[in-house]
């Protein structure tokens, strides 16, 4: 099988793609040295993962020095046909929310309205995705995009309601693993009539499955499942008729040891011995309906089991790869609102004599925001065109999208509230109490933060990016450092490492080529050009990190962090150039499209110089140092002087 990280060479290709690979996934990272709970961990993590497809995707083959300017340019656009088919429903969504959606009565009560929900329904809200013959509206994922911008932009309760619904819960699982039977059955009640949930989180497993305890056991006849434990976290349990559910099943004996396995089920809420335990609160999203979900000797039919025995992680990481889409959109969506917040109130707003966004500390702010919303837009639609042209694998374009858009709309909902000062942090009913326009950046600031947490949060997406960046490495090299083979199979593949490295490395150190950029505006070349020599330095600096750290580079996760940064940002530049051009081909103002990409990709270029610094020059030892001493309870003065 040929990996990632084959080259446009044929020579690179033959080389890359000698080493076979078993059916059952051969673990390319040793365990043989780790605590039995992180190697359980790791062991069911991976068996739970498909390798990266054979190019991998314009953002993975940043890590290895390959830079695919022309997958991504011209920029993938939503076609005049598409745009049509999804405009009759966004406009009436628009016009509605508006008109029907008091979100800070929402807030305020912790409830959206009955009326809302059936009203959403109706409209078909619930099932934008779901193909027509099971009562959806069959849109694309471009138009879902654009439907949860119009959300975000409103009220957040509202867009968890309807995006967990759909991008977790019941409908994306059955879209892409259920059985004809099981769509027949369960779309149609999803996407006009039934809220669904999704139940992954336990009291102690997050974002490590190996620690699920709620286990599904065959009945003794084989007809069912029955389920024992209980669920955290589960968001719209509460309005829920329907429940994706992932259950420790069986474990399987994989090469003489016991492996974990975990299963994925619907299971309907109305069954006996399943029972709401508790609704949970929290800073923001009021009106979150999630809460705790016990299970007790809980009968689930064995047709009810999605995909197969053992490949529930499988269904809940492929269902978030495109569920991840739905933050992001909706943030793009809000961050727009906020900048035309700020847009509007630094023209309004005079301080000594002038305005406040002449300014230049306000003035930066607020390019800063602009810069980022049309970076966040670029790489949320243009990943969402990917999916839509089934255009490979995207999971890592995905999980950047994630990551990189809930940071910067929460450093944009921040900033906001900076600059309308003590009116941002005041509530809308004091505003309004006291005579002054109910501008809810208060609300906003509350209910964005939750975004860097739910769905993955920003620390889990680093890992999840730069475990994926390492795919390749470790397929070519890995087996070197993995003691639990044997020493035959440990220098076949030192040999066959080196021969690869022979030929791959020097090569990182040539200019990067961006391909032909003829069509591209004169003022967004030299970016796109920085972009590719910035991808080889980024592959240089990742080999080398593997060199020196070996098998324990898992372990210095903020190092990996910051070539995940560096990968982040070329993509966000790379698509903020497409886009640029995009948008100037449409007829937009050059001047005016040209003025904010250039000012993103100047921005984002100062981080990936401070990222490329900190790769070499860092503190991150002294701080792991610091803390294992607070924790072994030394440093009591900065515990002096508390209540």
């Amino acid at each position: 099988m040929k990996t990632p990280l084959e080259a446009p060479d044929k020579q690179i290709a033959e080389e890359t793609s000698a080493k076979p690979e078993p059916a059952e996934a051969q673990s390319v990272i040793d365990t043989s040295k780790m605590s039995e709970g992180k190697r359980a961990a790791l062991e069911l993590a991976e068996s739970s993962r498909d390798p990266l497809d054979e190019r991998g995707s314009f953002a993975s083959n940043l890590f290895i020095g390959r830079y695919d300017f022309d997958r991504i340019f011209p920029y993938p656009a939503q076609s005049e046909e598409d745009r049509a088919k999804g405009g009759p429903f966004l406009k009436e969504l628009r016009d509605y929310l508006e008109a029907n959606v008091d979100a800070d009565e929402v807030d305020r009560t912790g409830e959206i309205p009955r009326k809302n929900i059936e009203d959403l329904f109706a409209m078909g809200a619930f099932g934008v995705k779901i193909p027509t013959q099971y009562g959806g509206l069959g849109l694309s994922q471009v138009n879902y995009g654009r439907a949860a911008m119009l959300l975000g932009s409103w009220d957040a309760n509202l867009t968890a309601l309807v995006s967990a619904h759909q991008s977790i819960g019941v409908p994306q699982p059955l879209l892409i693993f259920g059985t004809e039977e099981q769509k027949a059955k369960y779309l149609p009640r999803v996407a006009r009539q039934e809220i669904s949930a999704f139940a992954l989180t336990e009291a102690n497993a997050g974002s490590d499955p190996a620690n699920m305890s709620l286990r599904a056991d065959l009945s003794e006849d084989g007809s069912a499942y029955i389920l024992n434990g209980e669920k955290l976290w589960c968001t719209n349990l509460i309005k829920a008729g329907l429940l994706v559910v992932m259950a420790k099943t069986a474990p399987k004996i994989v090469k003489g040891k016991e492996r974990k396995q975990i299963s994925a089920f619907i299971v309907e809420v109305d069954s006996p011995g399943l029972e709401i335990t508790y609704r949970c609160h929290f800073m923001g999203l009021r009106a979150l309906y999630n809460g705790i979900v016990k299970f007790t000797d809980v009968r689930v039919p064995r047709e009810n089991l999605i995909a197969k025995e053992g490949q529930g992680l499988k269904v809940a990481l492929t269902t978030l790869n495109t569920g991840r889409l739905t933050i992001p959109a909706a943030c793009v969506g809000l961050s727009k609102r906020l900048l035309e917040i700020c847009r509007k109130w630094a023209g309004e707003r005079v301080q000594w004599g002038a305005p406040i966004g002449q300014h230049s500390a306000i003035a930066g702010k607020i390019a800063e925001m602009a810069g980022n919303v049309f970076a966040m837009e670029a790489i949320t639609f243009l990943t969402s065109a990917l999916v839509d042209r089934k255009a490979g694998d995207l999971r890592i374009e995905t999980a950047m999208c994630k990551m990189w858009a809930t940071e910067a709309t929460w450093r944009i909902a921040d900033e906001a509230m900076q600059v309308r000062g003590g009116r941002g942090y005041e509530t809308v009913e004091s505003l309004e109490g006291r005579g002054e326009p109910g501008i809810p950046v208060e609300r906003f600031l509350r209910d964005c933060r939750i975004n860097m947490i739910f769905e993955g949060s920003s620390e889990i997406m680093r890992l999840f990016i730069a475990r994926e960046a390492l795919d390749p490495h470790l397929k070519v090299g890995g087996a070197i450092f993995n003691t639990t083979l044997s020493t035959a199979d440990r220098a076949k593949a030192a040999i066959q490492s080196g021969k690869f490295y022979a030929s791959w490395y020097p090569k990182q150190w040539t200019l990067g080529t961006a391909g032909n950029l003829e069509k591209l505006h004169v003022n967004l070349r030299s970016h796109v050009r920085y972009c590719a020599g910035a991808s080889k330095k980024l592959a240089r600096g990742l080999f080398h990190a593997m060199t020196r750290f070996g098998p324990k580079l898992d372990r210095e996760q903020l190092l990996l962090s910051r070539f995940v940064g560096i990968a982040t940002e070329l993509f966000a530049m790379s698509a903020a150039c497409a886009f640029a051009q995009h948008k100037i081909d449409s007829g937009e103002p050059e001047d005016e499209v040209i003025s904010v990409a250039n000012y993103f990709c100047r921005s984002a270029r100062m981080r990936i110089d401070a990222y490329f610094a900190g790769i070499s020059e860092n503190a991150d030892r002294a701080g792991y140092d610091l803390t294992q001493e607070l924790l072994a309870g030394k440093h009591a003065h900065l515990r002096a002087g508390i209540v």
